[in-house]
This record gives structure tokens, sequence and C-alpha cells, in this order.
């Protein structure tokens, strides 16, 4: 996890909180996936700068991206030692610009197992910052293409109910030693990147057309008129086909 999110505040609620002098103007996106371009605040040139980048992270010294898997997520316990994430974490860390993400409670095994979209924002209502790494691939032609993965960590007590693992979101405190990889070194960030505290988040379930990446609409950040986690959960159309955001099941882009 985490496989999908979304970015639903204006542009400049986004611009003050995390104080980058870009101003651009994106509209509200409410089913952000996998291969599509997604907005990240970094520190360079001494300063935070917003800029856009592909969700799905390949390492600058990967030379053919064919047959190579398409990674969405990075596990914080392997960023230090994974070849695909050294370099990043030392010199290349992101936040994901997001006011929440989804996430889907599996119930049973297999093609029978059941599967409930549950929404997970701020209980506050702020920002959701979302600690991701990044680098720089050159293709052979010259062509360059920015990529990010966003890092993952072990679910905190609220997410438990519907996963074990969930994004590591960052506390406005933690923001800056993150992205400034000259006052924080590699081993310092991943220690930044734990469960949040439980009282963080608001767990909501939602429409199972957030299955399909075609539907983009404020309909799918509408809480359903149930219970919490532990209570019946809406059933998708059989033709709907949830997408697991579980990290063994990320797929290629070839």
């Amino acid at each position: 996890m985490c496989g999908r999110f979304f970015i639903a505040q204006a542009p400049q609620v986004f611009a003050e909180f995390y104080a980058y002098p870009e101003r651009p103007n994106f509209p509200p996106r409410y089913n952000v996936a996998p291969t599509q371009p997604v907005p990240v605040v970094l520190f360079e040139q001494g300063g935070r700068h917003f800029r856009l980048m592909r969700w799905g992270f390949w390492p600058s010294w990967l030379k053919d991206p064919k047959g190579f898997p398409l990674i969405i997520n990075a596990r914080v316990e392997t960023i230090l030692d994974k070849a695909t994430f050294r370099g990043a974490v030392r010199h290349r860390r992101c936040i994901f610009l997001a006011d929440g993400f989804y996430e889907w409670r599996r119930e049973g095994t297999g093609r029978a197992a059941k599967k409930t979209p549950f929404l997970i924002r701020r209980a506050d209502g702020a920002p959701m910052a979302l600690a991701g790494l990044w680098d720089a691939w050159l293709g052979a032609d010259g062509s360059e293409l920015d990529t990010a993965a966003i890092v993952t960590t072990g679910a905190n007590g609220t997410m438990a109910a519907i996963h074990d693992r969930m994004p590591a979101i960052l506390s406005p405190d933690q923001i800056e030693p993150w992205l400034d990889a000259r006052t924080t070194d590699a081993a310092s960030a991943a220690a930044l990147c734990r469960p949040c505290s439980d009282d963080w988040l608001r767990l909501d379930p939602v429409s199972p057309r957030v299955n399909d990446a075609r539907h983009d609409d404020a309909g799918l950040i509408e809480p359903l008129a149930q219970a919490r986690p532990g209570s019946p959960e809406p059933q998708a159309p059989a033709e709907d086909k949830p997408r697991s955001s579980d990290e063994d099941e990320q797929g290629s882009l070839f």
C-alpha cells in the first residue's frame, strides 16, 4: 500500500502549507492512480519547490525499463539497504501532495475475497504529507523522466482495522528534516517514517466506484452511510475489479 490517493483542497492551500514559491493551478483529483503525473514538493537550490513527477519509481541507473516492476511504494524497513532506493533516500526525498488515500479491507482469500474500499484522511482536515523518494531516469534517447514512490510503514492502531501497512505520514515539524538531505542523513530520515498517532486519522467506507481509476469525481470521497470497520460492507458490482494496493501485487508498465 498505498495504491490510490486524492487531492481535493485548492492549490493555494498546499502552497501555503509547504511554503514553496510556485503557484501552480491544478484541479482537484479524487482518484490518483499509479503511472499518472503527481504533484510533489522537494528541496533543491536552497529551498522547497513544487514539481510534477510520474508515480512509479525508476532508479537513475536503470538502463532498460522493460520488465522492471512498477514500484509505487517503498518499504521504510528496506530503503536504506535496497540498491533501488539507497541513492534516493540519501539525496532525493520528496513529499506527495495529498489530502488522503484509499485502502481496501480484504476478507477471505483468492478470487472469493471481498475487498471494501475505505477513505483515510486527517481528522483535522490538514493536507496529508506523504513521505516519498524520487529519481531522475534518463532514457537512451536523452529523454528525462522524474519518477517517485511513496514510503510505507507498519499500520498504526487505526489503520490496523483494515490493513497492516500505511503510508509514512509526516508531521509539520518533520517536513523540513525529511526534505533537506543536507542536514538530515539517510538513517535519521528513515527514522521519521513511523506510524503516525492513531488520532490523526479518520476512516470512512466509500463507494466501490473508486475501484475504477476512470472514475474521478467528488462523489468518491463522500462516506457511505455505514458504520466503521467491522460493519457489513458495501459490495462492488460484479464488473468492478478492485485494485489492491498491496506491495506484492505491483505490476509492470510493459
